[in-house]
Formats: C-alpha cells, structure tokens, sequence
C-alpha cells in the first residue's frame, strides 16, 4: 500500500519560511517524479514545484520562483518544500504527489497523494 505523509505546515509570520517533507512508503520512490501541490479554500488544487526522479531537474510555478525550493533524498524516500518569505497568498493546504511517468506540472498526471499540511502564513 503506497503511502505519502506530509508534515512540516504550521503557522508562521510572512517573510518567515518552513519546510515541508514528504516521506513515501510503499513503493519504489526512485522510479516516481514527486511534486507538490496547494489548496486554498474556495480554489482549485494547483502546481507549486516537481522534481524529477534522479533530483537532476526541478520545475517551479512562476508565483514561487526564487522563494520556493524543491529536494528529494532517495535513500530516505523523502521529498522536501523549502518554503521562505512567505507570503498570506501562499496560505493553503500543500499535497505531495508522485508520478510515474514524470508528467511534473499537471494535477491529472499524478498517481498518488498525501493528505495534505496546512499552512498558514499570517500578515
């Protein structure tokens, strides 16, 4: 049974920073591109970052470029979201999701998800 649990949301001030992990279970993590996703209330799931599956290319929405950093590490099945100056916009609940056939950006490519961290960036 596959299993990705994210932890690492909070609460935190803007301009502050967190980061979130992703640890997968269940499956060969070195074979799945990862991505992470967000949810604010009222909108609909979008992109935030995605890293492929040797680490070698990242992918970034425009709105978290040069705030946002995506890494994974491979021998512990995790997939780590640097998030600093953070921003009210940024509040949402973040997913990680992993894909097979490294489709990146797209929700509809994805293959299995977490729960989901709330994060709350208070202004």
């Amino acid at each position: 049974q596959v299993q990705l649990v994210e932890s690492g949301g909070g609460l935190v001030q803007a301009g502050g920073s967190l980061r979130l992990s992703c640890a997968a279970s269940g499956l060969t993590f070195s074979n799945y591109a990862m991505g992470w996703f967000r949810q604010a209330p009222g909108k609909v799931r979008e992109f935030v970052a995605a890293i492929s599956r040797t680490g070698a290319s990242t992918y970034y929405a425009d709105a978290v470029k040069g705030r946002f950093s995506i890494s994974r590490d491979n021998a512990k099945n995790t997939v780590y979201l640097q998030m600093n100056s953070l921003k009210p916009e940024d509040t949402a609940v973040y997913y990680c999701a992993a894909s097979y056939f490294s489709t990146y950006t797209g929700v509809q490519g994805y293959d299995y998800w977490g729960q989901g961290t709330q994060v709350t960036v208070s202004s």
